[in-house]
This record gives C-alpha cells, structure tokens and sequence, in this order.
C-alpha cells in the first residue's frame, strides 16, 4: 500500500512470473498449449493450470477468485493436505479443487462470487474478460450490503497510530496507551477524507458528485458502521472503485439498501494503469469465520 497521501493505492509489484499474453511484434494473443508444468502457487493456481493448460487472462481471474475466498472464508478446501514430495501434493491440490464445486466453496457468501467462478470459467482461452461486468458485480453487492465509502481503511487508522506512536513524545505516548479506543482521532478521519479525494478517487468520475464522509464518533468503530439515514438525491450518485477487494474495510459505513441498477461504466475505468485506487469491495457477514492467515503452508 502507499505511504502518507497514497495510503489509498495499491501497488502491484514483483512480476517476477508474469508473461506477456500477446506477441509484442504482431499482437497476437500467444498458441494454445498443453503439457505445461504450473507455475505459480498451486494454492491459488486455475484448474486448467493444474492441468496443464498455458494460461491465459481468464486464469488469472480465477486465481484472483480462489485469493478473494481465502481472505473471505480464512483457508481453502485444498489446504494442509500432506504429500510424500512436492509433486504428490500438487496431485491432491489438484484433485481437491476439481472435485469442490463453486456452490460448495462460496457456500454462505453472497451468490456474486458464485457468479464471479462461473463465469471466469465459462472463458475460452484468449477471450478478453468482461471486466466491467465483473466490478459491477461487486459494485451493485457493495450497495445492496449498505455500504457507503468514505475514503479511511483499517491499514488508514493503522498507519495514523503508528505514526503517532513514533513521532510523539514519551508522555504523550502513554496517554495514548491509556486510550481504550482503536480509533483514529476524527481530525485525521476526516484529513483522510480529503486526501482520499485528491489522490484520485473523485478523478474516476467527474461527473458524478461522490458521497461525503459521515459524521464519525471517534469513541467507538462500532457506531460508524451503524445505519445512517438514507438520502436519496445521493445514493444514485455514489461511485465506487473495485480495483482492489480484500476483506471488511472500515473504509465504508452501512446505509439502507438501495436499487442495484449501474449506469455504463465511464471511459476512465477502461484506462487503469497499474496503479490503482483501493476500496472496500469485499464483504464480511456476520455469519462468517473472521480471516486467519495460514502460517507456514504456501501451497
């Protein structure tokens, strides 16, 4: 994530395996092939990767499917399996991940992400994925769910107290130590705010007025993801950035649920550069198990 006023970009760093999909002389999406050994992490691999398929753009999508559901659902079906070598257990991630069906790993979430495995795997192998038909699905879930955006993430507040705790003096240091509240100050929520428009989010789309922050108290996280009233003249206008969705972030607050219809996306979407604006597009249920990284199994 970047640093100060960038706090609310992503970054996509080390290709260090990416491949180009198109010839860079003629443009030509690259050959079919098959017999390829994987490459990647064969927990987050496609199953044509697996079986050994060269990859496309559509294997990339779904690989972005199985990262959205392990931070979702805090593992995959395909983990700690035990394997004599290496090969061995990429045989038994293999055959685990053909064997659940999408219905049974996106079980107890919203049906989007369902839609989002079907799809991805409907592709053929050089079709260009429909990726605004993708956002807006997790657009029209973000406010069917009754999320509002208001620029300020949980790694935003993070940063703000770390900062805090670096530049301030020893007694100052204890009083905030004395603080029960995880909160950041509501001066730098809202400073936060205003960054998060001249980074670059209101820049998505002109023409759309985006929603204010709202008033936050900063005695409690609790309260600022509680209903707030709903206003008609804005929940049409409100415009929200998927480039990024990874986990519950206290970058939005509920609002009543409102119409899921979309208008067409605007030019700006289709001319992403690498980086890209952050934003809460994934969802926590209540119901759900909170994220616990796994430790100590890359497979």
């Amino acid at each position: 994530m970047g640093l100060g006023k960038r706090a609310n970009q992503v970054y996509c760093i080390d290709f260090g395996l990416a491949k180009k999909y198109r010839d860079t002389s003629t443009h030509q999406h690259i050959p079919y092939r098959e017999n390829k050994n994987l490459t990647g992490t064969a927990r987050y691999a496609s199953v044509n990767t697996h079986l050994g398929i060269e990859q496309s753009r559509r294997d990339d999508m779904e690989s972005l499917g199985y990262v959205l559901m392990y931070f979702l659902r805090g593992s995959l079906p395909w983990q700690g399996l035990k394997a004599g070598n290496k090969k061995q257990k990429y045989e038994k991630i293999s055959e685990r991940k053909i064997a659940t069906s999408t219905e049974a790993l996106c079980r107890g979430y919203p049906t989007e992400f369902a839609s989002y495995f079907h799809y991805c795997r409907s592709l053929r192998f050089e079709d260009t994925p429909d990726y605004q038909y993708l956002k807006r699905l997790f657009r029209d879930l973000f406010i069917r769910e009754g999320f509002q955006f208001d620029y300020v993430f949980d790694w935003t507040i993070l940063k703000y107290q770390q900062s805090q705790m670096t530049s301030a003096p020893p007694r100052a240091m204890a009083a905030a130590a004395g603080q029960s509240s995880g909160m950041a100050p509501m001066a730098n929520r809202q400073s936060a705010t205003e960054e998060g428009r001249r980074s670059g989010w209101s820049d998505m789309d002109g023409m759309r007025r985006q929603v204010p922050p709202p008033a936050i108290n900063a005695g409690s996280l609790a309260k600022q993801k509680s209903p707030i009233r709903h206003d008609q003249s804005t929940s049409k206008d409100a415009i929200f950035s998927s480039s990024t969705l990874l986990g519950r972030s206290s970058g939005s607050s509920r609002r009543p649920a409102v119409s899921s219809s979309r208008e067409p996306s605007t030019d700006a979407e289709q001319t992403r550069s690498r980086t890209t604006d952050a934003s809460p597009g994934a969802f926590q249920r209540s119901s759900a198990p909170r994220w616990s990284p796994q430790v100590g199994d890359s497979s």
